[in-house]
């Protein structure tokens, strides 16, 4: 299958002939990236000629990472030696004059080729991509990163390679949260930036011993998180889903550029509220960020944490503010910030509790069952982590 980018309607009925009938004509770079992030059968991306050059080399330079067997072709009006070279450094595989339709037609040929020997090569390594799964409040103090942790520890803990990235780079409380000490933090990974690869997501990662929960820790000093920049973050969460089944996001309180670029590529956006009117507001608010921002809505878990505390506030007042259902109730519990104080996960620290029930609830039915896993760990796993066995 074919993408053509192109704002001219009538374009799709002029490159017939050399791109065939199994052609999807699309008018932005925004409908262009959706369409790859659910459409693995597309082979080839070519590019019309009026899409300005800066907005075709930053779809190539996405897909280079997240796509390499993609063949994007770029069509010009006229050729010339600057519009090669910055296409080509970008990832496209050829430039063509628009206008010449035998020779796009021998470039998509040789697109293919390569297309396949890639798809070929790779097949043995690979399998399929994990999902990332962004936790998103708008305002703090609503359980966020203790519903990141205790989430990412069950799924490891229950035989699913899971990876937590705390992408509060500037406060992030994972580390010790977990009663981790890392050695390396998100930010070493701006030295490997453009060639990431599992050996350098391997040294990024620390380790939780209880559980077999691989974390990437935000840096100490809150300094360095100013030194990272939003394309390396993209980059660590792509290559990561390549190596896990489940890649989850602890964020700040805020749709910073990092978070934007989180949510951009993520499967599932858990969306974290409580009984309180500023944090039923926010997430309102955020919500309708997402629909600004073109997030489909069926990707969105809402989850109301402290759902039973007497406050005057009831869950259906939640619902009927927000226009969306609540996935999951998460009752309050005097055991969670015991458990907090001790930097051992609820999940592992009281396991029949209604707070790892209701936690285990929303990681087995709206997270592996909504991407076709068995729950409770039962699934098999053929493939192993490619940084240690699991037992």
């Amino acid at each position: 299958m074919n993408i053509l980018w192109d704002s001219d309607p009538a374009a799709l009925d002029k490159y017939r002939f050399a791109l065939g009938n199994d052609t999807q004509a699309l008018d932005s770079a925004a409908m262009v990236a959706r369409v790859l992030h659910d459409n693995l059968a597309v082979q080839h991306v070519i590019i019309g000629p009026d899409v300005p050059l800066e907005s075709a080399c930053d779809l190539a330079e996405s897909a280079r990472l997240d796509r390499p067997e993609l063949g994007v072709i770029l069509l010009r009006h006229r050729v010339d030696v600057t519009t090669l070279s910055q296409a080509l450094r970008s990832g496209m595989r050829e430039v063509v004059a628009a206008d010449d339709h035998t020779a796009l037609a021998d470039a998509v040929r040789r697109s293919r080729e390569l297309t396949m020997k890639l798809v070929g090569h790779s097949g043995d390594a690979g399998g399929p991509e994990g999902h990332i799964i962004t936790v998103f409040s708008a305002k703090g103090g609503v359980g966020k990163t203790t519903m990141s942790t205790n989430i990412g520890t069950y799924l490891a803990h229950s035989g699913s390679r899971t990876l937590l990235v705390d992408l509060d780079l500037s406060f992030g409380d994972v580390a010790i949260s977990l009663q981790l000490i890392p050695d390396r933090s998100s930010a070493d990974a701006v030295g490997m930036s453009g060639h990431l690869d599992a050996q350098g997501l391997q040294s990024l990662v620390t380790t939780h011993a209880d559980s077999g929960l691989d974390v990437i820790c935000a840096p100490s000093d809150p300094g360095d998180a100013e030194r990272i920049p939003v394309h390396v973050v993209t980059e660590l969460l792509k290559v990561a889903r390549q190596h896990y089944d489940y890649v989850i996001v602890d964020t700040p309180p805020s749709f910073t550029e990092h978070v934007l670029a989180a949510c951009d590529i993520s499967s599932a956006l858990v969306l974290i509220a409580t009984l309180d009117i500023p944090a039923v507001k926010n997430l309102r608010v955020a919500i309708d960020t997402l629909d600004m921002l073109g997030s489909p809505k069926e990707a969105r878990i809402v989850v109301l944490n402290r759902a039973d505390a007497k406050v005057g506030l009831r869950p259906e007042d939640v619902v009927s503010a927000i226009k969306t259902p609540i996935a999951v109730n998460v009752p309050s519990s005097m055991t969670v910030p015991a458990s907090v104080n001790r930097g051992v996960p609820i999940v592992l620290d009281d396991r029949r509790g209604t707070v790892s029930l209701a936690i285990r609830e929303l990681s087995d039915v709206h997270i592996r069952q909504r991407f076709g896993g068995a729950v409770n760990g039962a699934e098999t796993r053929q493939r192993k982590s490619l940084f240690r066995s699991r037992k």
